[in-house]
C-alpha cells in the first residue's frame, strides 16, 4: 500500500510580499563562497537551497554539512540529492575546523546529510569534527544538527562526549504530516533523540524546529510544542516551508508573520526559553541570537 501524497493540487505558486530573499552584493558572500570551495565543503546553505544563504554569507556564516552531500533518504521537502553516499573523508573535520577559523566564526553549526549506511549514522564523524573545532578555538559555541541516528543509544551517547553546546534535531511537521514529509523518519523517533539526549548529557541545550504551510492545523501545531516540551527541548524554530523545486511536496499555506509572531508568544508561554518564528527562520537561521554560556553559565 504507497503513502498517500498531500494533494500536488493545493500548491500555491504566487509568493505573498514578505516572502523576499535578497541577491548577494556584499563582498564577504564571494569570500566566504571561495573559501568553502578552496576547502572543498558542503554547505546546507547550498545544498538545501536555503532562502537565507545570501544573508548569513554576508555576515561570514554558514552552516558545515559533513559526511557528503548524498543523503541515504528521500525527504518530499528536502534539495539535498538522494543518492548512494561516497564514503567519509577522514580530513573533513580539520578542514571544517580551518573554515572556523579563517571565518573567524564565534558559533557554528554542523549538520549532516542521513547516513543510514554507516553502522554510527555518521555520529563519530560528527565527534571527530567538534573535536576539531574545539581544539582550534575552545571558546567558540559549537552547535549540531543531527540525522535521528534511528535513536541508537551509542551514536547519542558518542555525539553527548564531545560536549557540543546545543544539541538540534528537527521534527520538521507535525505528527499526521510526518511519514508524508520525512523519507523514513517517524514523528515519535525523534522526539525520543530529543528526549534522550537531555538524559545523557543535562548540560547540552536541546533544540528542535518546525516548517509550517504543508497543511498543518493549528492545534497539530500546538500539539508539535507540548510534545516537544514533555521531551525537555529548550529552543524551538518556527519557519515557513517553501518548495525547492516542483518535485517537491507543494505549499498549501503561506503563513502570515503575524501569525508566526502569535505562535512565537505560545511556544514562549509553553516554556521554550527561545523561540525564533517567522516565514524566512530556518534552524540555523541567526543561531548565534542564542547562547547557552549566558543563560546556563557553560564552557
Amino acid at each position: 500500500m504507497s503513502t498517500p501524497k498531500i494533494d500536488p493540487a493545493l500548491h500555491q505558486a504566487r509568493k505573498p510580499d514578505w516572502i523576499k530573499v535578497r541577491l548577494p552584493s556584499n563582498p564577504v558572500f564571494f569570500s566566504t563562497k571561495t573559501l568553502i570551495e578552496d576547502l572543498r565543503l558542503h554547505t546546507v546553505c547550498e545544498s538545501a537551497q536555503c532562502p537565507n544563504r545570501w544573508e548569513c554569507w554576508s555576515s561570514g556564516t554558514a552552516t558545515f554539512m559533513i559526511a557528503g552531500d548524498r543523503c541515504t533518504r528521500a525527504c518530499g521537502f528536502c534539495a539535498v540529492t538522494t543518492a548512494k553516499p561516497f564514503a567519509l573523508e577522514a580530513d573533513e573535520p580539520e578542514r571544517v575546523a580551518e573554515a572556523v577559523q579563517r571565518m573567524r566564526l564565534k558559533h557554528v553549526v554542523i549538520t549532516a546529510v542521513a547516513r543510514d549506511d554507516l553502522r554510527d549514522g555518521g555520529a563519530e564523524h560528527f565527534a571527530q569534527t567538534i573535536e576539531a573545532i574545539r581544539k582550534i578555538d575552545p571558546q567558540i559555541v559549537i552547535e549540531v544538527l543531527t540525522p535521528d541516528f534511528h535513536a541508537k543509544d551509542d551514536c547519542l551517547r558518542a555525539v553527548a562526549d564531545a560536549r557540543p553546546h546545543i544539541f538540534n534535531h528537527n521534527l520538521e511537521t507535525v505528527e499526521r504530516l510526518t511519514p508524508l514529509v520525512r523519507s523514513r523518519s517517524k514523528y515519535l523517533v525523534s522526539l525520543a533523540v530529543l528526549r534522550r539526549m537531555k538524559e545523557i548529557a543535562p548540560s547540552i541545550v536541546t533544540k528542535s524546529g518546525l516548517m509550517l504551510g504543508l497543511g498543518e492545523t493549528e492545534p497539530e501545531i500546538f500539539q508539535a510544542m507540548d510534545d516537544l516540551r514533555e521531551s525537555n527541548v529548550q529552543v524551538l524554530t518556527i519557519g515557513q516551508y517553501l518548495r525547492p523545486s516542483p518535485q517537491h511536496l507543494p505549499v498549501v499555506e503561506y503563513i502570515h508573520p503575524d501569525t508566526f509572531k502569535l505562535y512565537q508568544q505560545i511556544a514562549y508561554e509553553k516554556g521554550f526559553e527561545f523561540v525564533a518564528s517567522g516565514p524566512l527562520v530556518r534552524s540555523s537561521y541567526h543561531a548565534a541570537d542564542y547562547d547557552p554560556r549566558e543563560r546556563h553559565g557553560l564552557k
